[in-house]
């Protein structure tokens, strides 16, 4: 589905409440609720594409769900531990599906296949699968050749072994939270006691959960290190987490693309209700107020997650490097380059190779976007240099990589402009569309 946007005429001031609940914690409730010693229930589980592959693959290894009338989700572990899936596992679009639950099942030893969609076999696996077979997972996947050799994709298949999954001391040279999640996931069903280390702290959403659902230390940190001991070595069998009432808070990637169409639309103001506060996630709120943006962070609270209330006013934006943290900032890049295209002077993005690895080439398709959006942009290996101008109406195509779309959708607000193939938006933020439509022309 291609859709046009005509740019926005007026003012906005608007109040969002009802945005996409986070997607990271919704991904984990479906997996940690498999552990849990009795039926967990869940408020504002994130509805979208990606979120129900991994609801749906939770269901194939025997947890029970459910939503009630008013919303909440119900979910009860299997009373026997995990069973062997009787179908493939159909992971879409979602990468952190795949990767995850790679991990947990490689540790389960159970037999299972892993597929998704077009885009998801073409993204790299032999990430999490070097460390896992290091540790005695038996895996297979398929394998291509590319200009820089071959690299391992999906399908993936994981065939049980016969013993259960080594110690490990893993140091990771990517900051990535899948890999961590994968590793972790897997060590916690394992034989013996392993360490995890990565060269810059990942987002920690898997670490959290742990920490406030453990019965016992499976999961420590020293040193800058993460202690896995294994579930069994405590004699907790299949049941050892703690049920959860959780409230999910929305997500700062997805309410950030309001964030950034508040900084560069004249006038405006947008408030964003219950936003994560996670300092892995927040990073580029703290890039758009180096920027020069208005942000005020109100009605703080937790709950799992550090919650607040965002505030958005426009302003001049300046250009700004951005070098570090890349991995806090991996899916917003594309929402930022936008704020980087209409501020004043060249930003410049590095270290951010691994952009080139997610659901579509963002280096090669945001230059590309910015050079049909009239904006000046030097592509590099690792990133790209926007020199800030005029928006003027474009066309990009989003390969199918929802931010990408998303990007573009709010770019479009300022200029107009036709942004193809973004069923893709479905994956993470459902309502996307329909709020941009209280501000926007859609067609």
């Amino acid at each position: 589905m291609d859709l046009e946007i005509s740019p926005i005429q007026q003012e906005i001031r608007a109040d969002l409440d009802i945005l996409a609940s986070d997607k990271s914690l919704s991904h984990r409730v479906c997996m940690f609720s498999l552990f849990a010693d009795s039926t967990c229930r869940v408020k504002h589980f994130l509805r979208a594409e990606d979120t129900q592959r991994s609801l749906t693959i939770a269901q194939n290894l025997g947890l029970k769900a459910k939503f009630e009338k008013n919303g909440d989700l119900l979910l009860t572990p299997p009373k026997k531990g995990l069973q062997t899936p009787n179908d493939i596992l159909y992971c879409g679009n979602s990468g952190t599906s795949m990767r995850l639950f790679t991990g947990l099942l490689a540790g389960a030893n159970l037999y299972a296949v892993l597929c998704g969609d077009i885009y998801l076999h073409a993204r790299p696996m032999g990430r999490i699968l070097k460390p896992l077979r290091s540790i005695g997972a038996n895996i297979t996947s398929r394998i291509i050749k590319t200009k820089d050799g071959v690299k391992e994709v999906a399908p993936l298949c994981v065939i049980p072994s016969k013993n259960k999954l080594q110690g490990f001391t893993y140091h990771s040279q990517i900051a990535s939270a899948q890999v961590k999640s994968a590793l972790i996931l897997a060590a916690l069903q394992g034989s013996e006691k392993s360490i995890f280390s990565e060269c810059e702290l990942s987002r920690d959403h898997t670490e959290n959960m742990l920490y406030a659902l453990q019965k016992n230390p499976y999961l420590q940190q020293k040193d800058d290190k993460l202690h896995i001991t294994p579930f069994g070595a405590f004699d907790m069998k299949n049941k050892p987490l703690k049920a959860f009432d959780i409230s999910i808070p929305n997500d700062p990637s997805s309410a950030f693309f309001f964030a950034v169409l508040a900084c560069i639309m004249p006038e405006t103001s947008i408030t964003l209700r219950r936003v994560m506060m996670n300092k892995t996630r927040i990073e580029a709120f703290k890039i758009l107020e180096k920027m020069g943006a208005k942000i005020r962070y109100e009605n703080e609270r937790n709950d799992f997650e550090k919650i607040a209330d965002i505030t958005i006013s426009s302003t001049e934006l300046k250009a700004v490097d951005i070098t570090e943290n890349i991995a806090w900032l991996i899916d917003e890049i594309p929402a930022l380059s936008i704020a980087c295209s209409v501020a004043k002077g060249t930003s410049r993005i590095r270290n951010a190779a691994e952009l080139r690895v997610k659901e579509s080439d963002r280096i090669s398709v945001v230059a590309q976007g910015l050079k049909s959006f009239g904006i000046q942009c030097v592509e590099y290996d690792d990133g790209f240099d926007i020199i800030g101008g005029t928006l003027q109406k474009g066309v990009v195509d989003s390969k199918g990589d929802h931010r990408i779309a998303m990007s573009f959708a709010i770019a479009a607000c300022m200029c107009g402009g036709k942004i193809l193939d973004t069923e893709c938006i479905q994956t993470s933020f459902p309502n996307f569309l329909d709020l941009l439509s209280y501000f926007a022309k859609i067609q």
